[in-house]
């Protein structure tokens, strides 16, 4: 079984989902972050996993269940914590972020038998997922991030490994992707957030 690698921040006001402000407050936004954080951690927990690893930008709150290693983020760019990240691994190794609340345990649970890699591409043209067999940060260190072309270039990094793709994913980034989200996923802890915010007239 590989490890499974959460990368994400504390839910503080103006720290996690400011593109979601407006129409959110960033009160708001966070308490949506926050949900969604704790819908990814429990589904990460109810997956059969090696270890299961919080790499995380702030301090663990009660959103954090039992049975996670926590371990901070180092300063860089992007592609330098997710690398870093993976360095924490000894062995196969699955990453993924906060903004995907809808993930199941079926969607994580890889098996790197005759696999090199796992990439889950995002609708935004990033990704929402990458695992590795062997987790060397160089197939990280240098791609950029956070453009159109993240997943692409991301994607070509795997040349010549073998490499299975996940379904693709929304990521979520603004407010219309809270909703689309909130509908795939509508008994979670996301959804029931985005509903309590509409109901109070978001």
């Amino acid at each position: 079984m590989p490890t499974l690698l959460v990368i994400a921040k504390e839910p503080r006001p103006g720290r996690v989902k400011t593109r979601l402000t407006p129409p959110f407050t960033p009160g708001e936004a966070a308490a949506l972050a926050e949900a969604a954080l704790a819908d990814t951690l429990d589904t990460v927990a109810q997956t059969p996993a090696h270890r299961r690893v919080l790499v995380l930008e702030g301090e663990p709150g009660p959103w954090l269940p039992p049975g996670f290693e926590v371990v901070r983020q180092c300063p860089g760019g992007l592609d330098e914590r997710l690398a870093a990240a993976f360095a924490h691994c000894d062995g196969p190794a699955l990453l993924i972020g906060m903004d995907t609340p809808q993930v199941t345990p079926e969607l994580l649970s890889v098996d790197f038998t005759d696999c090199d890699a796992y990439f889950g591409p995002a609708e935004d043209g990033g990704f929402w997922a990458l695992g590795l067999a062997d987790p060397d940060p160089a197939f990280l260190l240098g791609v950029p991030m956070s453009t159109p072309h993240t997943g692409a270039d991301q994607r070509a990094r795997l040349a010549g490994l073998r490499v299975r793709n996940l379904p693709r994913l929304r990521d979520v980034d603004t407010a219309y992707d809270a909703e689309l989200v909130a509908r795939t996923a509508p008994t979670g802890r996301f959804a029931t957030q985005l509903a309590h915010l509409a109901a109070a007239g978001r």
